[in-house]
């Protein structure tokens, strides 16, 4: 059997030039159920398993598609940024990582910014992409975020952003901390236009991201079982020498301690935001 499916087949289809759709086109594998979802339910179900209700990981672009009226915005453009700032290399170039991650993702870098309607309301929406780099924040980032702010004061409409991170981009160094500071600094300009600033927090949501910016939101809101948190679960356990609840660093453990307003399930998102912005609208 194995001769024929590793040699005659392949051969075959060599000689024919047939082409066959692979697994990994048609089916997903759903990493908590571990249960094989077809490609095409997944999609329509906006990329939740429909065994378990895991919440799988979304491209920015699809992302903005399941929130915009018709699918339909407008993408902002970014300002540039040095690419290489410190000169870093670890297994291989900065820039050549950058270039492999450009590649793979279609993405200039990790974050989004677009302008549309969300049940009728104008709204500014700056969103993280997990496969790049890990939705690492860098000084592009960090642009992004001012870009995305400065638009929704210029239009007087609502700010609202969806991180997926795992922290500061080492690659950058101190460059990347000083985003921190620098994406408070654009939260507050938001918030002197009392416009409202909205955070709709995805897994995982960590490190300097969680530090600054996505939990400071005037209305925070979280997908279901999202990882949300600062340090890493080991480290703090070995830290304070104490054995910490099943559930810490959750979307459910965060709301239960008063630290978010919602826990959400995907499907309900669009219309609570299209309430909220339009209740928003009403009391400005």
């Amino acid at each position: 059997m194995n001769w024929i499916t590793n040699y005659v087949k392949p051969t075959l289809r060599a000689i024919t030039g047939q082409k066959t759709d692979t697994p990994d086109a048609l089916w997903t594998k759903c990493p908590s159920c571990e249960q094989m979802v077809f490609q095409r339910d997944l999609v329509k179900n906006l990329h939740v398993c429909p065994h378990c209700e895991h919440h799988l990981r979304m491209t920015a672009a699809q992302r903005l598609d399941s929130l915009y009226d018709n699918n339909t915005y407008t993408l902002i453009p970014l300002p540039q940024v040095p690419e290489d700032p410190i000169k870093f290399k670890d297994t291989k170039k900065y820039t050549d990582r950058l270039k492999a991650y450009r590649e793979k993702t279609g993405l200039k870098d990790a974050v989004v910014v677009a302008q549309g309607t969300i049940g009728g309301e104008t709204v500014i929406t700056c969103v993280f992409d997990f496969h790049f780099m890990g939705g690492s924040m860098g000084m592009a980032v960090g642009e992004a975020l001012i870009k995305g702010a400065t638009t929704a004061v210029r239009l007087k409409c609502p700010l609202l952003v969806l991180p997926a991170s795992g922290g500061a981009r080492m690659q950058e160094g101190p460059l990347s901390l000083m985003q921190l500071p620098r994406t408070m600094v654009a939260v507050e300009m938001v918030r002197d236009a009392r416009l409202p600033y909205v955070v709709l927090l995805t897994d995982p949501t960590t490190g300097g991201v969680s530090a600054s910016f996505a939990m400071v939101g005037d209305i925070t809101i979280a997908e279901p079982k999202c990882l949300i948190g600062f340090a890493g679960r080991r480290v703090i356990e070995e830290t304070i020498r104490e054995k910490l609840p099943e559930n810490f660093q959750t979307s459910e453990y965060l709301l239960e301690h008063g630290m978010i307003d919602q826990v959400l399930p995907r499907a309900a998102l669009k219309s609570f935001l299209s309430t909220l912005f339009r209740l928003l609208r009403k009391n400005r």
